[in-house]
């Protein structure tokens, strides 16, 4: 009778719905998440590349445990963050017991130089101020890395699976925008404020969310030069695109909008084949020009009194403005904290994420702003480069720094030797989409969030896997 599998089916399904209406009874409702559970658990050892496919939809509409529970501190995701870990420990599983991982993406230049990077962050967390706080961020930065570079980067085996994975994101975050500007209508789309605050819960401010829509916009773009997209799918790719400008625009981001134009430079350059030492040359001659005249140049921008406001060409004037304007001001005091910070620990730094809890002290009374706090509790180095200056030393910065090298190498390599156009293709649109966060990174830091580093290490992904899997004749027709 029990090698009935649908009795079996049948029967499990009954006991299941007496089993939770006795729990209902008693008013404890978690049992309901028990089928869910059991998917997720089935999809995890039978198809994992579903359960992939799954965290990065889910992934833009994940929201903080704190904004559903109040009095948490362990500010968590859900329920993207607990199906990371879970995908970490597979990963674990995989390398140690299966031994089955593609070895080409593990001992690839830049998987090595993000071996380097987790190492040091390891190193440090150590000899970290706050030791528990730094082992959570390499914990969070490891589960990251498992789904969204190394899972992802097997996944991208297949070149349908690349446009897979960023449709699901993309038509996942669409919503995160249409909430943001349904609850920006609520207060003008022209209030610049209220953009700072109308993300929530699904991010933490208007940077991080505009921030994710440049990283979004050249990979959109990029696609309509595909043949192999019907006039539907183009017409549905001008709907995204549209949505996605619209966002931008009225995020009042003005690092995100320098961010695309900072890509749109690149593309220029990668476009017309300028070659690499020209675009070296001028570089260098732009910083010496700026350090020989930077009394001159800081006079100037001290003259600039219009603060950032709800019009728009008074918001982009004052990028420069570094008198009056508290943003701009603040950032400049952020910054000089990171530079003491690193001074004092030039080489293990204070540990990693640890700089909103330390740099309070590093703050002078002539750089704070009206919107410094004595206690430095209001956020963190808004550098992706200055803060792991602080946090981890010079060879914080450095693995970084490689890192993004190796990368961006690796993108021009693919682009300028690959015969296959959509290859080149995709090579160009995942680095003009990392150039943009690269060139943010600069005034913010948003890779402790899952949202931005699905793209961030997902781009990444995408150009190892285009070298490893499409740098041979045979796979370049495919």
């Amino acid at each position: 009778m029990f090698k009935n599998k649908k009795f079996i089916v049948y029967l499990s399904a009954i006991l299941f719905v007496i089993t939770n209406a006795l729990f209902v009874i008693n008013e404890n409702y978690f049992f309901n998440i028990l089928p869910f559970v059991l998917i997720i658990v089935f999809m995890a050892l039978f198809s994992l590349d579903k359960l992939l496919y799954l965290i990065i939809f889910l992934t833009p509409l994940s929201i903080p445990i704190s904004e559903l529970l109040s009095g948490v501190s362990n500010d968590i995701s859900l329920p993207v963050e607990p199906l990371l870990f879970g995908v970490l420990l597979i990963f674990i599983f995989k390398m140690v017991f299966e031994k089955s991982f593609d070895k080409r993406i593990l001992y690839h230049p830049v998987s090595i130089a993000i071996y380097f990077n987790l190492i040091w962050i390891f190193i440090t967390s150590l000899s970290s101020t706050m030791p528990l706080v730094s082992l959570k961020f390499l914990l969070s930065r490891l589960w990251f890395l498992a789904s969204f570079y190394f899972f992802a980067a097997h996944l991208f085996k297949e070149k349908k699976n690349i446009y897979l994975y960023f449709s699901l994101y993309i038509g996942s975050f669409l919503l995160v925008i249409f909430y943001t500007l349904f609850q920006h209508s609520k207060y003008g789309f022209f209030d610049q404020e209220a953009a700072n605050f109308v993300v929530s819960p699904f991010l933490p401010d208007h940077t991080s969310y505009a921030a994710i829509i440049a990283m979004l916009i050249p990979f959109v773009i990029g696609l309509f030069s595909l043949s192999r997209f019907s006039k539907v799918q183009k017409t549905w790719l001008f709907f995204a695109l549209s949505v996605l400008v619209v966002g931008l625009v009225f995020s009042y981001t003005r690092a995100a909008w320098v961010s695309l134009v900072g890509a749109l430079g690149v593309y220029f350059v990668m476009l017309f084949r300028i070659k690499f030492k020209l675009v070296f040359v001028t570089a260098i001659t732009i910083i010496a020009v700026f350090f020989t005249f930077q009394t001159q140049i800081f006079m100037l921008m001290e003259r600039n009194n219009q603060e950032s406001d709800d019009n728009f060409s008074s918001h982009i004037e004052s990028m420069s403005n570094i008198s009056t304007d508290a943003s701009n001001l603040e950032r400049l005091n952020r910054w000089s904290c990171a530079y003491r910070m690193f001074k004092d620990k030039p080489v293990l730094g204070f540990g990693p994420a640890t700089y909103m809890f330390q740099y309070a002290p590093y703050q002078l009374s002539s750089e704070k702003t009206i919107i410094s706090t004595n206690s430095g509790d209001v956020g963190n180095a808004h550098s992706e480069y200055l803060g792991p200056l602080s946090e981890s030393g010079v060879f914080g910065l450095l693995s970084i720094l490689l890192v993004i090298g190796l990368t961006v190498y690796t993108a021009l390599k693919i682009y300028s030797y690959n015969p296959n156009y959509e290859i080149r293709l995709l090579a160009m649109l995942m680095l003009l989409g990392l150039i943009t966060y690269y060139l943010h990174g600069v005034l913010n830091n948003f890779l402790d969030l899952e949202k931005t580093s699905a793209l961030f290490w997902g781009y990444t992904a995408v150009i190892v896997a285009l070298d490893v899997y499409y740098n041979k004749p045979k796979e370049l027709e495919k």
